[in-house]
């Protein structure tokens, strides 16, 4: 097998392998009407302040529109508070409420203990290979 067949199966198969995992390790428990999308919504939000919904929007890689779906979704289960700027009565703004905090913590947990079990099978200089690989893959899949 070629390494472009190989890279090829290995990271379709990662993709399908992470969000499969991820899901069934977010939704559980506290969070069973939580999915990973709404999950990624809640991340992007943040942890410390408010932000406006087209700054949100922009860290996704959505529009405005399918981004308000979803955080209406995320309001009414109690995940997201919906609000107004000070500055500028226009701009909404979009925070995580106590509820969503501890999504964020969850979904923070699961990420640490996936890394965790990678790095900790490789030697440091394994480590820093596939960090530079990864950074490089990356770079490819912004540009």
């Amino acid at each position: 097998m070629n390494i472009n067949h190989m890279l090829n199966e290995v990271l379709v198969r990662l993709f399908r392998n992470i969000n499969v995992l991820e899901e069934r390790a977010i939704c559980t428990g506290d969070y069973k009407d939580v999915t990973a999308n709404d999950m990624h919504v809640i991340e992007a939000i943040d942890m410390e302040e408010a932000r406006n919904m087209t700054s949100v929007a922009r860290s996704l890689g959505v529009t405005t529109g399918t981004l308000t779906i979803a955080v209406n979704s995320l309001v009414k289960k109690g995940y997201v508070e919906r609000g107004r700027s000070e500055e500028d009565r226009r701009v909404v703004l979009v925070s995580l409420s106590e509820k969503g905090k501890k999504a964020y913590l969850h979904h923070q947990q699961f990420h640490e203990q996936m890394i965790e079990a990678i790095v900790e099978e490789l030697s440091e200089e394994e480590q820093a290979v596939l960090e530079k690989a990864l950074v490089k893959l990356d770079r490819f899949f912004r540009s």
